[in-house]
């Protein structure tokens, strides 16, 4: 583990796409600097940070970090010990408890392995001197099927729940499963995961059906709260139409059965009429869209309340524009193409600045601190 200052000023010209291509011209972006904060990482999962500006993050193969606030960087002495990180499974996404200062709570979601069951869950831990204390998960059972398509991304919604974001597991008869808990958004008590009395299948007799918010998802990666208190979802597609859908109660329409067609379209509208169509998709090819945050705070100029999202197959990061009704996105401009490879995560900090995670599965991976001038 490296702590390094490494420094590059991007030009407006080289980072915003032109005009010609539909996009913003160059003159009303912000200008940006970017440092690596932190530096010698393999596939830095996800990142999230306590009101005192400490920074919590994972690497997948199964290691909690924390670097605070003067930059010290320290591993922190957690029970791993049935991680299963196989395929895209490990320790993903981790999240910061709205009311840390009293409870000291983060929350993790990871592959678990005992004997030869695999499964995702989240695990709420407390954090103590250099170490961190675990708890029962809160949430088990999330499919994780030979290690693909596993989601799992973490964030706390506008009502201080906790939302989940799930893969399938490429089985094909989970999306559309409500007894199951891939390919959904889940919406939980943080204390007790269990679904909440809003939700819309609170009535059902299946504590996993009750944690449903919306169903009909591919591989969620990303999950953004605006200042509004919409939250947005990002999902991979197939070999077409990544997904970034605002985060409502529904069918989002992904239905591969037989078996698992990746021919099926995302939102299957043939099949289900009243599916949720995406405020945006990539259509062909797929830049394999990752975590995403709004953009908070005048010092983005007219980047401000814009979306954020990582790429990863395209190894930019992407900013949307929301329209008047908050119901579409447009792309305004694309960042950072092939600099510093794949990104994964996506997180605002404390101090107003954007920080992303690299996942170039190599223990050469980063975490950048993008500061607008």
């Amino acid at each position: 583990m490296f702590v390094v200052r490494a420094v590059w000023k991007i030009a407006l010209a080289a980072v915003v796409a032109t005009s010609a291509m539909g996009l913003s011209s160059c003159a009303s972006a912000p200008s940006l600097e970017v440092t690596t904060v932190v530096s010698g990482l393999g596939i830095p999962w996800d990142l999230t940070f306590a009101p005192d500006g400490r920074m919590f993050y994972t690497e997948r193969a199964g290691r909690i970090w924390v670097r605070n606030p003067g930059g010290t960087v320290v591993r922190l002495d957690a029970d791993l010990s049935d991680i299963w990180a196989v395929g895209e499974v490990g320790l993903m996404g981790i999240q910061v408890d709205p009311a840390f200062k009293d409870t000291q709570r983060i929350y993790t979601c990871q592959g678990h392995q005992s004997g030869s069951y695999h499964d995702i869950r989240v695990v709420p831990w407390v954090v103590g001197d250099r170490r961190l204390v675990r708890k029962p998960a809160i949430v088990t059972g999330i499919p994780a099927t030979g290690g693909s398509h596993g989601g799992c991304r973490l964030r706390i919604g506008p009502d201080h729940s906790l939302w989940i974001g799930t893969g399938d597991a490429t089985t094909g008869t989970n999306p559309q499963d409500l007894t199951s808990l891939g390919g959904k958004i889940l919406r939980v008590s943080r204390f007790t995961g269990a679904g909440l009395e809003k939700n819309p299948y609170s009535w059902s007799a299946n504590a996993n059906k009750r944690r449903v918010l919306s169903y009909g998802h591919r591989n969620v990666q990303g999950i953004a709260k605006r200042a509004d208190g919409t939250m947005w979802t990002v999902e991979h597609g197939t070999g077409k139409d990544d997904e970034i859908n605002r985060g409502i109660r529904g069918n989002f329409g992904w239905d591969p059965i037989p078996d698992y067609n990746e021919g099926r379209p995302m939102t299957d509208l043939d099949r289900f009429p009243d599916a949720i169509t995406a405020a945006w998709s990539s259509g062909t090819p797929t830049i394999a869209t990752s975590g995403a945050a709004w953009l908070t705070g005048s010092q983005w100029g007219a980047w401000e309340d814009h979306l954020a999202v990582a790429t990863l197959k395209d190894q930019s990061l992407r900013i949307f524009e929301a329209n008047d009704s908050g119901t579409k996105l447009t792309l305004v401009a694309t960042l950072f193409k092939g600099r510093f490879g794949r990104l994964r995560a996506v997180q605002m900090g404390r101090d107003g600045s954007l920080y992303l995670t690299t996942s170039n599965d190599n223990p050469t991976d980063k975490i950048l601190k993008v500061t607008p001038g």
